[in-house]
C-alpha cells in the first residue's frame, strides 16, 4: 500500500500525493459519489452523512461527522470545477471554525491502471496552513486515503 506523500510548495500550501491501484475514473468516482464518501471519508472512528452533495460548479456539499459520544462535526463547501475524471475543485470549510476556508483541487492521473491522487490544499494564511496540519490533518488524512484504497479493491 502506498504511502500518502506532504509536501508544502508555498507558505499556504499542502500538497499530497498518493498512488492508488485503481483507474482513475473509479477512484474519481469514489470521491464524487455520495453513496460512496461515508465508506471512507474521514477518520473510522467517526460515522459520516452526507447531508448534501451537488457535485457541479456552484453545487455545495455538507458532510457531519458523529463519534461514539455523539458529538457532532460538520463540514461543508462549494464545488468550483468538476471535469470527469481529471479534476475536481472545491472549497472545504469546518464549521466549528467558520470562516477559514480552503481551496481544495485534486488532480487524477492515469498510470497504466492504477491512479495518482494529487491533492492541493490552499490556505488563507501560514497560520491557518499550520493550525490544519498541527491538529492531525497528516494522520486524518492518511487514514481517510488508507479507507479509501481498501474501498477502491472493493469496487474492482
Amino acid at each position: 500500500m502506498d504511502t500518502p506523500k506532504f509536501e508544502f510548495p508555498t507558505d499556504r500550501e499542502i500538497v499530497i500525493t498518493r498512488i492508488f491501484d485503481a483507474p482513475r475514473e473509479l477512484v474519481f468516482k469514489a470521491s464524487t459519489n455520495p453513496d460512496l464518501i461515508p465508506q471512507w471519508w474521514g477518520p473510522k472512528r467517526f460515522t459520516t452523512t452526507v447531508e448534501r452533495m451537488d457535485v457541479k460548479p456552484g453545487g455545495v456539499w455538507r458532510f457531519i461527522q458523529r463519534d461514539q459520544d455523539g458529538n457532532e462535526y460538520a463540514f461543508q463547501g462549494t464545488y468550483q470545477e468538476i471535469v470527469p475524471p481529471e479534476r475536481e475543485v472545491h472549497t472545504f470549510e469546518f464549521e466549528g471554525m467558520p470562516g477559514h476556508v480552503i481551496r481544495e483541487k485534486s488532480l487524477f492521473e492515469e498510470l497504466e491502471g492504477k491512479t495518482k491522487l494529487t491533492v492541493t490544499d490552499l490556505f488563507q494564511t501560514v497560520e491557518d496552513r499550520d493550525g490544519m496540519f498541527n491538529s492531525g490533518m497528516k494522520e486524518g488524512a492518511t487514514e481517510s486515503m488508507d479507507r479509501l484504497e481498501e474501498l477502491l479493491k472493493k469496487l474492482k
